[in-house]
């Protein structure tokens, strides 16, 4: 049947179900059902319901965009959205292009410009390097190593910190890149101590930050060393546990405890409807609902599902989400990031990094 011919405007929703990321599975696939619902409780998109269509994001980049094109070649699924690595958003950038519209939720390290691709996540020019400037500003932090994992998000955003921290007269003094799935971190801990780093940037996924953080706390660097990343979340604070969190901040573009109308709105609708026990909410899951949001503003402006026309309706495009009010550059959101500090198994809003 094709999407002409469909009563459900059909959206893939790619996110991961195993491995490294499948931490953030369950909060991903929660809030993009709260945006479908949200959705469907008025009048839907273009005057159809929207119905999700499951992929499972953490196979072979390769796997994941074989599906991506079966679907589309059968004319089942109008858009593709969710959270997954960047290897996965090429793989699938490839399929979509100039054919159905793609909104990619997860931070990245920027410069994509796939026709038809849009991108609501965080980049390091607006999020990290900031970040770290805070960091040195609140705490003298001039001696960065990163830790990251062996793929494309992490070494360019490496790439990106050790160019911005060599422009401010103080390079990195280490880059430790691991494969996915790592569960021995004990070289990169032992390059941290012989760098004589002040901070360490952690580019590590769900799981492997997670390993990594409880490791680094057994060595007792924790209390001297403070850790930066843009990947921890609330789901990695509960599994790490209390004691291994001391002195770790995060930053992002949402954490649950932003104290803002619009955040505190979006987590009294996803308590009231997935219940005291859902999944945690954080800024990974959030930008399922946020992708999702996006796809919505533009298909509603564009009048349709065109490529052409939504690419012409992310001009100037600006509107109020759970991270506040948002616009559109290019293909690229533009939002406020805020630099959190881990407490026990909370964050605390430490500072707010204004939009350019």
């Amino acid at each position: 049947m094709t999407g002409r011919k469909r009563s459900t405007l059909n959206v893939a929703l790619v996110i991961p179900r195993s491995g490294s990321a499948g931490i953030y599975g369950p909060s991903c696939e929660a809030c993009a059902e709260l945006a479908i619902a949200d959705a469907n409780a008025t009048s839907g998109v273009l005057g159809r319901q929207v119905r999700l269509i499951p992929v499972d994001g953490s196979r072979t980049p390769d796997q994941v965009a074989g599906e991506i094109a079966a679907l589309v070649n059968r004319g089942a699924i109008d858009a593709v959205t969710g959270w997954h690595i960047s290897p996965v958003r090429k793989a699938v950038a490839r399929v979509t292009a100039n054919r159905i519209p793609y909104v990619y939720g997860p931070l990245y390290e920027g410069g994509e410009n796939t026709a038809g691709l849009f991108l609501t996540g965080e980049t390091p020019s607006a999020q990290l390097l900031p970040a770290m400037d805070w960091m040195k500003s609140e705490y003298g932090i001039d001696r960065w190593i990163v830790i990251g994992n062996d793929y494309i998000f992490p070494r360019g955003t490496g790439l990106a910190a050790a160019k911005h921290a060599r422009a401010q007269g103080a390079p990195l003094v280490g880059q430790v890149y691991v494969p996915l799935g790592t569960t021995d971190f004990s070289e990169a801990i032992r390059q941290v101590e012989i760098s004589q780093a002040t901070g360490v940037v952690v580019l590590l996924v769900g799981g492997d930050g997670v390993t990594f953080n409880r490791q680094f706390a057994a060595s007792g660097l924790d209390s001297a060393i403070p850790r930066l990343s843009p990947h921890v979340e609330e789901n990695m604070l509960m599994a790490g546990g209390s004691r291994c969190n001391a002195g770790l901040f995060a930053a992002a573009g949402y954490f649950e405890a932003l104290n803002t109308t619009a955040s505190m709105e979006f987590a009294a609708r996803y308590y009231s409807r997935f219940g005291p026990a859902a999944p945690a909410l954080n800024s990974i899951g959030e930008s399922c609902y946020e992708a999702i949001t996006l796809l919505i503003a533009l298909a509603s402006r564009a009048g349709s599902l065109s490529i052409g026309a939504m690419t012409t309706a992310a001009e100037r495009l600006t509107y109020l989400s759970p991270r506040g009010e948002v616009s559109m550059r290019g293909n690229q959101m533009n939002q406020d990031v805020y630099v959190a500090e881990a407490i026990d198994l909370d964050f605390h809003i430490r500072a707010r990094i204004s939009a350019a």
